[in-house]
């Protein structure tokens, strides 16, 4: 559990009822549910104490879903090209009611909660019957209960984590359960940028890894280079602009069905556009668009701030809207702002947002790795957390990302689990890959043991792309000296597209061709030591577009950014121009493209790239990309 340790709660009340506690959760047979991975204490962190039994400690418990066995079967009925029921997306009620728990499962989580000791009123039920509350659980209860012990530990910086190094449940109910929050998750590793002044609070659990907080190991890439001739298609080897992409993907589609048709830009507060930089980019390069704004959807109290101005606030949702609303035009885009200023939130907040039942209660995710609201800290947004705000939109893009190693594998599938039901109901849920190559984020890699490291030399694949069940999308370039009519290569130019194979997720069956002739024909010189050669892993990315050389507006100026937060949004406008003309036709939208994009029907719609490598943890290695 991440969080600020708000050291010992001397309640008299609370600590009789520790003390006081039925001992019937020893006459239970527990064993390991899970286990973490690398104790802090081997990285910079060091054991402070342990937590009063007293200490409030939020309990969570996800129980297992049914019909998960049938995830990749249920979401391909519905997207593969050659399924019968192809575009016949689930609607929302059909998917709480194919997922949900069982009572079996429900009855015999309670009922132990029950024989441990556990009140029943002090029980909630969410709303979707995925998730247990126990309300006002302290360290004591939950350390009886799971057969585990907590620790706090301390960074140098003086930030404190409170967590567990495994913890146990009853063998009987082990089946039920899908995880437990808050108990082994850790952010192991802080930026190696210091937080800016405007956000930093001594003891923050959001600030260590935030995803938008400024750094040097995320969003676009700059070379410090300034736009100052106009550019053309004579020089998109130089500088791509919305004509160049048009040209590189024979694009000549203006959207007819606007009205019908839904966009999505997820940022992540303090990341911001700033109104004048579109001004800017339209006046020049889609002046019809001047004044154009995203419709801001507010997630969890975000904010569009405008306190902080530069390309580390500003690059990311300056390119991101930019891209998407000229290459769209006049298709409507909806701003996903995520996380207020405080606080901030991560993948789990904007995915409460669009879909309701995967909210725990008021949205609640686990508090090592996202926002929980209401906020409580000074500025905080203090409404309820932002579950079921807004109804999916066709096509999402996220140009965010964060490490594999960085998160367990219980709570990487049950959200990669999630990705597949936005594409049961009609989503294309689009990421960009990172740019670093087989490396994590900021070039750092794993060591032997998997563990993070500077002077790792395994690969660290990047998170949430590594799940198969949605769309990652590398980056590509226009080879220097070359035109938008020669092939391009993968990207390595100031970037280089992340990709590579998960050390968590299988490979998902539509990939297995494609995957395994790559892996025959074209066999990366490299061992278990460096990469999961299984033949089994999900290799990623699974699409690629331009991604150098991107002339933006940015703090009243134009600019050349280079990234996949580029490549991401790009291939979200193109799959929006197509879902646009299905609804004018009478259709529905795409949804999950994967199936399509690796069959062989679709095969004469891609370039393959054959050129250019994704270099990283002191090797080059053979990117995927169709």
């Amino acid at each position: 559990m991440l969080l600020t340790v708000p050291g010992i709660i001397a309640s008299a009340l609370l600590y009789s009822l520790v003390t006081a506690l039925p001992q019937g959760a020893g006459r239970f047979n527990h064993i390991v549910h899970e286990k973490r991975a690398l104790d802090p204490s081997e990285t910079d962190w060091i054991v402070s104490h342990k937590p009063h039994p007293s200490t409030l400690l939020p309990l969570r418990i996800g129980l297992t879903q049914s019909n998960l066995d049938r995830l990749e079967e249920l979401l391909l009925s519905v997207s593969h090209p050659e399924s019968p029921s192809y575009g016949k997306h689930f609607s929302p009620a059909e998917i709480v009611e194919t997922f949900k728990p069982s009572d079996e499962a429900i009855d015999s989580v309670m009922g132990w909660l029950s024989e441990s000791g556990l009140a029943r009123e002090r029980m909630r039920l969410s709303v979707s019957k995925g998730w247990v509350e126990v309300i006002n659980s302290t360290v004591g209860e939950v350390e009886d209960l799971l057969k585990t012990e907590y620790h706090v530990y301390t960074h140098p910086s003086g930030v404190q984590q409170m967590s567990c190094h495994e913890y146990s449940v009853p063998e009987h109910i082990r089946e039920h359960v899908d995880l437990i929050k808050p108990t082994v998750h850790f952010t192991y590793r802080i930026p190696t940028d210091p937080p800016l002044s405007a956000f930093k609070r001594s003891n923050d659990k959001r600030n260590l890894n935030r995803i938008g907080m400024p750094s040097a190991s995320t969003g676009p890439k700059t070379n410090g280079k300034k736009v100052t001739i106009t550019p053309s298609l004579e020089n998109c080897d130089e500088m791509i602009t919305p004509d160049c992409l048009r040209a590189l993907y024979s694009v000549n589609y203006k959207p007819v069905a606007t009205r019908k048709n839904t966009y999505g830009i997820v940022e992540f507060t303090p990341q911001s556009f700033l109104a004048k930089d579109l001004d800017l980019f339209f006046a020049n390069f889609s002046p019809s668009q001047v004044g154009t704004r995203p419709k801001l959807v507010s997630i969890d109290g975000g904010v569009v701030q405008t306190q902080n101005q530069s390309f580390d606030f500003n690059g990311e949702s300056d390119l991101d809207l930019e891209y998407a609303f000229a290459l769209t035009n006049p298709q409507p885009i909806t701003l996903l702002q995520t996380g207020d200023l405080p606080e901030g939130a991560s993948f789990n907040n904007w995915l409460d947002a669009v879909d309701k039942s995967f909210c725990t209660f008021e949205g609640g995710d686990d508090p090592t790795q996202d926002g929980i609201y209401p906020d409580p800290l000074p500025g905080g947004f203090k409404g309820p957390e932002s579950c079921g705000i807004i109804a999916p939109p066709n096509v999402v893009s996220v140009s965010y990302g964060s490490d594999e190693s960085s998160v367990t594998a219980a709570y990487a599938q049950r959200q990669c689990a999630e990705y597949a039901k936005l594409g049961m109901m009609g989503t294309t849920v689009l990421y960009s890959s990172g740019d670093d190559g087989v490396a994590g984020n900021g070039g750092v890699c794993l060591n032997a043991q998997g563990r993070p490291s500077r002077n790792g030399t395994k690969f660290n694949p990047d998170f949430p792309v590594t799940c198969g069940l949605l769309t990652a999308v590398g980056a590509t370039q226009v080879n220097p000296g070359s035109t938008v009519n020669d092939p391009e290569s993968a990207c390595q130019q100031v970037i280089f597209s992340g990709g590579g194979f998960s050390n968590i997720f299988k490979m998902p069956n539509f990939q297995k061709n494609a995957v395994t002739n790559f892996l025959k024909n074209h066999p990366p010189p490299f061992t278990s030591a460096q990469f999961n050669n299984s033949g089994n892993a999900r290799g990623f990315p699974d699409l690629s577009a331009n991604g150098a050389n991107y002339v933006i507006g940015i703090n009243g100026e134009f600019g050349l950014v280079f990234g996949t937060s580029a490549s991401s949004p790009v291939v979200g406008s193109l799959i929006t121009l197509i879902n646009d003309a299905r609804i004018a036709a009478g259709k529905g939208p795409v949804g999950f493209i994967n199936p399509a994009i690796y069959s062989e029907k679709f095969a004469h719609a891609f370039n393959d790239i054959t050129t250019g490598t994704n270099p990283g943890c002191g090797e080059s290695f053979i990117q995927l990309i169709l």
